[in-house]
C-alpha cells in the first residue's frame, strides 16, 4: 500500500490519491514524473536563479501545471507554483518541508497547497502553490517583513520578535487578529524545530481590502536539517536565542508583548495541545527516514515539556 506524497493517504498501488490529484486540478487523473533528476533540477535552479521573483537559499525552480500532458513544466515567468528539489548540502529537505507544512496546517495554521512530487530520478521534489498569483498571471499584494521594516536579505536576521508586533499593529487592518496567529506561529516554529523563521519568512496579504499575515511558508524543522544548530530562534525574544522557556514564550511574549489575554492564551495552547495529538500519527506516515522521523519527534516532546504542552 502506497502512500501519496501530496496527501499523506493511502493510494493503494498508485503513486498519488485521486484526492491528492484532484487537489493540484479537478481534471488531473494521473501525474508524470518531473522530468529532470536531482542534478538536473539544481542546475536549472542555478541558470534560472536571475528570472526568479521569489529568492532564498534553498534552489527553487518556477512552474506551471499542464493538466493536459499531466506533468508540471519548469517555466521562467508566470510560473503557479514553486518546486525545491533535493538539497546536496542538507538531507531530506523536501521530505522535511512537506511534514512540518502539514503539521502547520494540523495546527490551524493557514498554508497553501503543497505536497511532494516525483522527478525522473525517483526522488522527491517539494512543491507549494504561490499564493501571491491567481487567475491568468494576476498580482495579489503580498510584502514581507524584510520590506515592511526596510531591511535588506542582508539583514533579515537583525530584528526581534517585539518589533514584528509593531509591524503588525501599523500595517494590518485588524491587528489584534493577527498577533494571535503570530502567537500560534511562534508557539508551532518553537515546538517543530524551526530557528529560521527571519524576517523574509513573514509577509502579510492584501485579501478583500483587508491586510493580514499571508499563508505560512518556509516552515522546515532545521533542527534536525542542521548538524550542530546553534539558537532555537531566528529573531530573539527578551533577548534569547536560546534555552526559550514557557515565562519567555507565553507570559513574556504572549501576554506582555502580543497583549493576549489568559483566554485567549489558554485557548490556543489548548488547540496546539489537541493538534499534537495527530502529528504523530502525520510524523510516522511521512517520507522521511526512520532516524530522521525519531530526531522529530524528540524535538517536539522536549520543546512541548518545556512550555507544558
Amino acid at each position: 500500500m502506497n502512500i501519496c506524497p501530496i496527501t499523506y493517504h493511502p493510494c493503494g498501488d498508485g503513486r498519488y490519491s485521486i484526492k491528492g490529484l484532484h487537489s493540484l486540478s479537478k481534471n488531473l487523473m494521473q501525474l508524470h514524473d518531473l522530468p529532470y533528476t536531482q542534478e538536473e533540477q539544481l542546475r536549472e535552479a542555478a541558470m534560472r536563479a536571475d528570472k526568479m521573483s521569489i529568492q532564498g537559499v534553498q534552489p527553487k525552480l518556477s512552474a506551471k501545471l499542464d493538466v493536459r500532458g499531466e506533468v508540471f513544466a519548469v517555466v521562467d515567468r508566470g510560473g503557479e507554483f514553486i518546486l525545491k528539489p533535493q538539497n546536496v548540502m542538507f538531507p531530506e529537505l523536501p521530505e522535511n518541508e512537506s511534514l512540518t507544512m502539514k503539521l502547520a496546517g494540523l495546527a490551524g495554521i493557514e498554508v497553501p497547497l503543497n505536497g511532494m512530487i516525483y522527478s525522473s530520478d525517483g526522488r522527491f521534489t517539494y512543491f507549494i502553490k504561490r499564493f501571491d498569483r491567481y487567475g491568468k498571471n494576476k498580482k495579489v499584494a503580498v510584502e514581507d517583513f524584510a520590506q515592511l521594516a526596510g531591511m535588506s536579505r542582508e539583514t533579515k536576521y537583525d530584528y526581534s520578535m517585539e518589533k514584528l508586533v509593531i509591524i503588525i499593529d501599523r500595517f494590518c487592518t485588524f491587528p489584534a487578529i493577527e498577533k494571535v496567529k503570530l502567537f500560534r506561529r511562534t508557539l508551532f516554529n518553537f515546538l517543530t524545530g524551526n530557528e529560521d523563521m527571519h524576517l523574509k519568512n513573514f509577509s502579510v496579504i492584501v485579501r478583500d481590502d483587508k491586510v493580514a499575515l499571508s499563508p505560512a511558508y518556509d516552515l522546515l524543522n532545521t533542527t534536525i536539517a542542521l548538524s550542530d544548530p546553534k539558537e532555537e530562534i531566528a529573531l530573539p525574544v527578551g533577548g534569547k536565542k536560546n534555552n526559550l522557556t514557557k515565562e519567555l514564550l507565553i507570559d513574556y511574549f504572549g501576554r506582555d508583548r502580543l497583549q493576549l489575554n489568559d483566554t485567549i492564551i489558554s485557548q490556543q495552547l489548548a488547540a496546539m495541545s489537541d493538534s499534537r495529538k495527530g502529528w504523530e500519527k502525520m510524523i510516522a506516515a511521512s517520507f522521511l527516514s526512520e532516524g530522521m522521523k525519531r530526531k522529530y519527534l524528540k524535538v517536539i516532546n522536549e520543546r512541548s515539556g518545556r512550555v507544558g504542552l
